[in-house]
């Protein structure tokens, strides 16, 4: 959940469990590139109705993550965007037990809104060109790294993703679709190979 190139870490217990919706990932996730919408095309975004996203633009506007943007035309309709661009979360390992819990469950619903993409882009296979179909992956490697060398490939992962980040690209060549890419390393208990 950490990401380098975003803003201070949120740490505030209210602010992480306000995030902690896979509903709310989404709609910050959409907003974070610098895009506005309304609650009507959020909603077509998180695949509820624009009542219920009404709600949740609602709890992230409370908590500072969202504010509206000027309108686009007649001020009927209300337009959101970021107020963050990007957020990463601090995770400290010896957090206060309220700090974990929040950050837990945030966690928890980033791991299950991303679950829910690859179920999504798998139940639409076969509406997908095969270049894209051929070109999506997922894999696990099983990796023997001491936590320097970890920490490396971290920084090189980053260093080859960033270049392709959502909101910051700027030579955008046709044919272009958004892509969730995500990485996790993290040590299996119980298989140290070497102490």
């Amino acid at each position: 959940m950490t990401d380098p190139l975003s803003s201070p870490p949120l740490r505030d217990p209210g602010l992480l469990r306000a995030l902690a919706h896979p509903a709310r990932l989404s709609i910050t996730s959409y907003l974070n590139t610098g895009t506005a919408a309304t609650a009507t095309e959020l909603a077509e975004v998180v695949g509820l109705s624009p009542s219920a996203t009404s709600y949740h633009l609602r709890a992230l506007a409370r908590a500072g993550l969202i504010e509206e943007a000027p309108s686009r035309g007649d001020g009927r309709e209300r337009v959101w965007t970021s107020a963050l661009r990007s957020y990463s979360v601090a995770t400290d390992q010896h957090a206060e037990p309220e700090v974990r819990a929040a950050e837990d469950q945030l966690i928890d619903a980033f791991l299950v809104l991303e679950e829910e993409r690859v179920r999504q882009f798998l139940a639409r296979r076969d509406e997908e060109p095969p270049e894209w179909f051929a070109a999506a992956f997922a894999a696990e490697t099983l990796l023997d790294v001491t936590a320097a060398e970890l920490d490396e490939l971290r920084d090189k992962v980053m260093d080859v993703v960033n270049p392709y980040r959502k909101g910051q690209r700027t030579d955008i060549p046709d044919g272009t679709r958004t892509v969730s890419a995500s990485f996790r390393a993290f040590p299996l208990p119980g298989r140290d190979v070497k102490d």
